[in-house]
């Protein structure tokens, strides 16, 4: 259809309701050109030349579509447009179809074209005293909280201040706009960390460790690492609570939903681990593998010398050499089939529940998928309060909640309704608090969020209260952007284009031959009224004269 695109006005995709064997229209080598590994950093391990992290990727959603593409789903709507192909188009004993044809116009217009650094020239060309904008960068917030709080109004180093940064990404992609679940591929490692925050709350009030935690949420980072390049960027200029020497080491959560075996494993950087003062990974290790006790799986490191798979960890790494490691469920090649596609959903993580549960005991049934989250969230949760110094008789009583997976679980891929992500954040980091509680001294130091809360038996009314969190958001926007090189080959450069409202319609076109037989009424009509006029505003002198002739004979 590419190919012959002056021939296709459009297309509608009509999406299934079951899953290919594999799909991925993201590229083999995911954000190749912005990790770490370049012709300066690893050579012979950039460009995925040692691992091809998503083999089953064919590019899609990198590709120029010079035609509308439309997202059905398989619902009345769809029946409907099926049905009026079949009633009018659908030729019948071999006969050509009869006038009048069902006919279906898309509307999707945008704005940008050509590429980011002219799209945003062209956002500076004002030529009229309401300027059009015609993109926009790429751009969300970040999402991070500690297990001691920081005052928000003061950047930059923190003397004899060593902090565990643990970590996971927000965001996933589709070839579709806002069909993207990302259930492998992003929910199931900032789920787990959630968990582990939840099972850190309480043992790290009671014996605060010697170094502060650091969660950490990305958001873009599909699209070139967006929001760790920025945090990164904000820490080396001074405009983050801490900086890079600051940080002691860091955890990051990658896909952990799918691990076929009894293994999960241990990824870090080989090139930095041969500079001697990078030693902090194998206690890193070593703490997280003793973690695992009383749990049905191991943490086992690749076999081979391989890069970072793709990871937030990596713009890190290009800023400084730091201690650090991605806990995934691959060795080499990604689990998930269905890398950045909305078929990376519920069912690819074999999210089922008996038919004759309703949503409310939904929620409260715990899978199999929660039950193993719950483990590996236990386990991060112990290395982390290890390798922040914390009190070594405390760490078996660390325990993630299984109802809390399951509960995060169904609202990011099971409801209809997930738009509590914040709230969750801020309720996992917090704690309930009278709302008076509130000064200007702890406004610098915590967040406040007035949560609803749950309807109680036999009541009609929410228990709601107030949180009180370490919790904060920072810009996911590039550098690259607040530099003005919207040419960078150092950070992203993705901007998305506006548009006007998107929509389609649905209508029977009548035949060529009464098309035909219309127009030439229609020019008839109009060439008699341009003929009335012409006399009307010529001759009027005639209709008008006293001459001999009657001046209807004039007219």
């Amino acid at each position: 259809m590419k190919n012959e695109s002056n021939r296709v006005a459009g297309v509608a995709v009509v999406v299934p309701n079951t899953s290919p064997p594999e799909f991925s229209p993201h590229t083999t080598c995911p954000n190749e050109n912005t990790g770490v590994y370049s012709d300066n950093y690893g050579p012979n391990l950039a460009h995925c030349n040692t691992t091809v992290w998503n083999p089953r990727g064919n590019g899609l959603s990198y590709e120029e579509f010079d035609f509308p593409v439309f997202s059905l789903k398989e619902d009345n709507e769809t029946e409907f447009i099926k049905q009026c192909y079949l009633d009018h188009n659908r030729a019948v004993n071999g006969s050509a179809p009869q006038y009048p044809l069902c006919a279906m116009q898309l509307f999707s217009h945008m704005h940008a074209v050509t590429n980011t650094p002219t799209c945003m020239r062209r956002n500076d060309i004002n030529f009229s005293i309401n300027p059009e904008m015609v993109c926009d960068p790429l751009g969300d917030y970040n999402v991070w909280g500690s297990i001691r709080p920081y005052n928000d109004t003061v950047f930059g180093h923190k003397e004899n201040e060593s902090v565990v940064i643990a970590a996971a990404r927000l965001d996933s992609r589709a070839f579709f706009w806002e069909v993207s679940t990302g259930a492998e591929g992003s929910v199931s490692g900032f789920v787990t960390l959630l968990a582990a925050a939840q099972a850190l709350r309480e043992v790290t009030h009671e014996a605060p460790p010697t170094r502060n935690i650091l969660f950490a949420f990305f958001q873009g980072e599909t699209f070139d690492y967006i929001g760790s390049s920025r945090m990164v960027y904000d820490m080396e200029n001074g405009k983050f609570v801490i900086d890079l020497d600051n940080i002691h080491s860091v955890l990051e959560i990658g896909q952990v939903a799918l691990h076929s075996g009894n293994n999960l494993f241990l990824h870090s950087d080989p090139v930095s681990r041969r500079n001697n003062t990078v030693n902090d990974v194998k206690n890193l290790v070593n703490n997280l593998q003793s973690s695992t006790a009383g749990l049905g799986f191991l943490l086992v490191e690749p076999n081979v010398s391989q890069p970072l798979p793709p990871s937030s960890l990596q713009r890190f790494l290009r800023a400084q050499p730091i201690p650090g490691i991605v806990l995934a469920d691959h060795e080499s090649a990604f689990n998930n089939r269905y890398y950045e596609s909305f078929y990376d959903n519920a069912a690819n993580l074999n999210l089922t529940y008996p038919s004759d549960l309703s949503p409310e005991e939904q929620l409260e049934f715990v899978t199999h998928t929660a039950e193993s989250l719950t483990d590996v969230a236990t386990v991060v949760a112990r290395a982390l309060y290890k390798q922040a110094g914390g009190d070594e008789s405390r760490v078996n009583t660390i325990k993630a909640d299984p109802k809390i997976v399951t509960q995060m679980l169904y609202g990011f891929l099971v409801s209809s309704n997930n738009s509590w992500f914040q709230a969750c954040l801020f309720v996992h980091y917090g704690a309930g608090i009278p709302p008076h509680s509130h000064s200007l001294f702890l406004s610098q130091m915590y967040s406040y969020l007035w949560v609803q809360g749950i309807v109680p038996p036999n009541s009609t009314e929410r228990d709601s209260f107030c949180v009180r969190a370490s919790v904060r958001l920072t810009k996911a926007v590039s550098p690259a952007f607040e530099l003005g090189e919207y040419a960078s080959k150092d950070y992203s450069t993705w901007t998305e284009s506006r548009w006007k409202f998107i929509k389609a319609r649905i209508f029977l076109v009548a035949s060529r031959d009464l098309e035909m037989l219309t127009l030439g009424v229609g020019v008839a009509v109009l060439f008699t009224s341009l003929l009335v006029t012409y006399f009307i505003s010529t001759k009027a002198d005639v209709l008008f004269s006293s001459t001999r002739e009657p001046a209807s004979a004039a007219y």
